[in-house]
């Protein structure tokens, strides 16, 4: 791995972890085609810069971070689906995230969907996070475990699934990007605290690569979330919808075809 791979895949962390277009199948292809080999190292770096894109999160709300104790309250209980099933499904989890052809056919179908989801949630009540309730909060934690299935998009899960508890596209979208937090944080925690358990030392290269992965990922995400709210107010899905088609499609093709897709 060097540091044009690096730069590259910050890039696409920062473009598509807070859009709902799975950032798991675009690492797909950019690993595919830069020829980057996998391994333990390279697997920790694909999840540790989601720290970078976590702080763009904190930095254009900060404000709506310093507010309630019941603001924190709400993202725990999302947070506790995901938490509870990730300890228990860990290793199924593991081996759906090497299987190539399970992100573009989960790519494809979430496409399909995402055609139709401004149709189906076109009545909204709720337009801002405070009127958010608990059982609310809850319900889009569950609707968040279905992005341990590879390629879903946990953007897109906890969006839609927000959509569904009469959220406007706004607040479903500005609650996912909230409950990014704790969930990315947790990720990466667990797969730092394994990395080391696995008996590895970081070395001074390695250190260097993910402080640029992770400024990188801060920076492109920063416009990333600025432009996605400001385009599905007026746009909503469908043009996401056709896009994940598209590398879905893309996915499945190349794995039909015989060639070597790695998820790292």
């Amino acid at each position: 791995m060097n540091i044009i791979h690096v730069i590259v895949l910050a890039i696409i962390e920062g473009i598509t972890e807070f859009l709902p277009v799975s950032s798991t199948g675009h690492m797909i292809i950019a690993s595919s085609v830069m020829g980057i080999q996998s391994n333990d190292f390279v697997k920790l770096f694909t999840v540790a810069i989601q720290l970078g894109a976590i702080l763009s999160v904190v930095v254009l709300y900060f404000k709506r971070f310093f507010q309630t104790l019941d603001f924190y309250f709400k993202l725990f209980v999302a947070f506790i689906p995901a938490a509870v099933f990730g300890l228990l499904f860990s290793k199924k989890i593991d081996e759906l995230l090497e299987s190539a052809l399970t992100v573009g056919i989960t790519l494809f179908i979430g496409g399909i969907i995402l055609l139709f989801v401004d149709k189906w949630f076109n009545n909204p009540d709720v337009k801002e996070e405070k009127e958010i309730g608990y059982l609310t909060a809850l319900k889009i934690g569950f609707f968040q475990c279905l992005s341990m299935i590879p390629g879903t998009s946990r953007s897109a899960a906890t969006i839609v699934g927000g959509m569904s508890q009469k959220l406007s596209r706004k607040a479903a979208a500005e609650f996912s990007f909230f409950l990014a937090v704790p969930t990315m944080f947790a990720a990466t925690g667990k797969k730092l605290y394994d990395f080391y358990k696995e008996g590895h030392v970081f070395t001074g290269e390695e250190v260097r690569l993910l402080a640029i992965g992770n400024v990188i990922a801060f920076i492109v995400a920063l416009l990333a979330i600025k432009t996605f709210i400001t385009f599905l107010e007026r746009r909503g899905f469908q043009l996401f919808g056709w896009y994940r088609i598209l590398v879905g499609g893309i996915i499945i093709i190349l794995y039909l075809s015989g060639h070597n897709l790695q998820v790292i």
